[in-house]
C-alpha cells in the first residue's frame, strides 16, 4: 500500500508525543500557530528530537510579517539553521521572497549553503511563502534546482488548499518533474479531507487545528482526531 503521509503542527512536548502515539507521520514543529508558525525554541527542539522517534521537521521563520528579510533577521535565520541542523531533526522548513514576489535565490541558496555545511544530506521545505510568488509553476521549477530541496508546503496560492483542488493536480505533475513532493495544508478538514486526496492525488497533507481538540487552534491535538484523519487517508489508498 502506498501510504499517504500525514504530517501534524506540533507546538509543545505533549503535541509531539500524541502525535507520534497515534498515528502521525511526522510533525512540523512551531511556535505561534496563530501567526502560521514562527521558529521554535532551540529547548524545544531538543527535547523534542530527544524523546520521540517519528521525523521531526523544524520551522525557520523569525517573524510573520513577511517573507522578506532583511540582513540582520537573516543572519537570526542562519544562526538557528547552523544549530537547528546539529540537532538532530529530519527536516528545516524555510523560504525567502524578494520584494517582487520571486523567491530570493541568493538568501534561499545562503541557507542551504549553511545547513549543507552543517550536516550533509538534511532535508528542505519550502513553505507556504510559496503561496505568495507570482507563478507557482515557475517556482516549483526554481525550487527544483536545489537537490536539498524535497518537498513545498502549499495551499495551491490560495487562502485555502480547497479553492485549489482543481489546479493541484497540475502542480503535483510539475513538481514530480523536479523531484519535488508537495504537502498540501491550510484549509483541510476532516470532513473534506477524503474528497481532496481523490480529487487531486496528493500524498501527503498537512493538518492544524483539523486535529486539535474542538478544532481549536490554541488547544492541545487530539488524538482521536489525528487515528481518524490517519484512517482516512488509509481508506483513499488502492490495495495493490
Amino acid at each position: 500500500m502506498n501510504r499517504i503521509l500525514l504530517e501534524v503542527i506540533a507546538t509543545t512536548p505533549e503535541d509531539a508525543h500524541i502525535a507520534e502515539a497515534a498515528g502521525a507521520d511526522r510533525i512540523e514543529l512551531i511556535c505561534a500557530q496563530g501567526e502560521g508558525g514562527l521558529t521554535p525554541s532551540i529547548g524545544m527542539v531538543e527535547q523534542i528530537v530527544s524523546q520521540i522517534a517519528i521525523p521531526v521537521h523544524v520551522m525557520v521563520r523569525p517573524h510573520s510579517r513577511s517573507f522578506t528579510y532583511d540582513g540582520e533577521e537573516l543572519e537570526c535565520m542562519l544562526r538557528d539553521i547552523r544549530y537547528f541542523a546539529n540537532s538532530g531533526v529530519t527536516a528545516l522548513v524555510l523560504g525567502v521572497l524578494d520584494a517582487n514576489g520571486h523567491i530570493d535565490e541568493v538568501a534561499l541558496q545562503r541557507m542551504i549553503d549553511v545547513a549543507s555545511e552543517q550536516r550533509d544530506g538534511i532535508q528542505i521545505t519550502f513553505h507556504r511563502a510559496f503561496d505568495e510568488v507570482i507563478d507557482l509553476q515557475q517556482s516549483i521549477q526554481v525550487l527544483g534546482q536545489y537537490s536539498s530541496i524535497t518537498r513545498i508546503l502549499t495551499s495551491g496560492g490560495r487562502p485555502s488548499v480547497l479553492e485549489a483542488a482543481a489546479a493541484f493536480p497540475e502542480l503535483i505533475r510539475v513538481a514530480e518533474q523536479h523531484s519535488l513532493s508537495l504537502i498540501a495544508g491550510a484549509g483541510l478538514t476532516l470532513d473534506t479531507l477524503a474528497d481532496f486526496v481523490r480529487q487531486t492525488g496528493v500524498r501527503e497533507v498537512h493538518l492544524g487545528s483539523a486535529v486539535r481538540q474542538q478544532g481549536n487552534i490554541d488547544l492541545p491535538l487530539d488524538a482521536e482526531r489525528i487515528r481518524h484523519a490517519r484512517q482516512i487517508l488509509d481508506a483513499c489508498v488502492e490495495p495493490n
